[in-house]
């Protein structure tokens, strides 16, 4: 499976999203549709963006009891989405749950990738807030190992993680990375950040890039460079 960039689709509306998407009039990039744009334009939104020919992410993180991921995950398989995501801390039970309900009767189904920490989760807030004392690199680890035995096929970590992740669970895991920024570039609320060109290196197998493309003066360039950078 080749690299590939990820265009996170944060926008609040349909309008916004087609506006955007219609600059890229020749290789239609992978999008991940977030929950903002989901919830403000529901299941149609996917289904009109896959017919304009992109691959899309449904990034909304499920987590719940397994039976009721097992539902949601059969709901999302009939939407033809390519990856989608739920919390690696619902526990093994609950991923093999939602692996169970997001394969369709011919056997088919989209990428299924986990969260472990969040971004915004430091070591401070974890012990604090969540009660684990663990390091937190410890924990991500772990959660990798969970949904990897779980039988998913990789995570959302930051690009430092990706090699240590290869490592822990194998080369054909995958490693979804966001906090991916241009050298030259403004870093915005990301604290941890590499260059396409670095997370490529470090053994990253897709990147997903917000702000440095869609708020570019040149958002096709701006892609375009992000591909060059990290697949080429």
């Amino acid at each position: 499976m080749g690299k590939d960039v990820i265009i996170a689709c944060d926008f609040s509306s349909a309008a916004d999203v087609y506006a955007f998407l219609d600059k890229f009039t020749g290789k239609k990039p992978f999008v991940k549709i977030g929950m903002e744009l989901f919830y403000a334009e529901g299941p149609q939104i996917v289904k009109d963006i896959k017919a304009r020919g992109h691959k899309i992410f449904l990034d909304l993180k499920l987590h719940d009891i397994p039976n009721t991921v097992k539902k949601s995950m059969a709901v999302l398989s009939r939407l033809d989405v390519d990856m989608t995501n739920l919390h690696a801390a619902g526990t093994i039970s609950m991923m093999e749950a939602a692996l169970e309900g997001l394969t369709r009767p011919d056997g088919t189904r989209p990428l299924l990738i986990a969260v472990t920490q969040l971004t915004s989760t430091d070591q401070e807030r974890m012990e604090n807030d969540l009660l684990i004392k663990e390091p937190i690199d410890k924990v991500v680890m772990h959660y990798a190992s969970n949904a990897a035995n779980a039988g998913l096929d990789g995570v959302v970590c930051s690009p430092l993680e990706a090699g240590k992740v290869h490592e822990t669970c194998g080369e054909k895991f995958l490693t979804v990375t966001p906090g991916v920024r241009f050298a030259d570039g403004d870093i915005g609320d990301q604290k941890r950040v590499m260059t396409p060109a670095e997370a490529k290196k470090i053994g990253s197998d897709y990147i997903v890039v917000g702000r440095p493309i869609t708020a570019a003066e040149d958002p096709v360039a701006a892609y375009e460079r992000c591909v060059a950078e990290f697949c080429d």
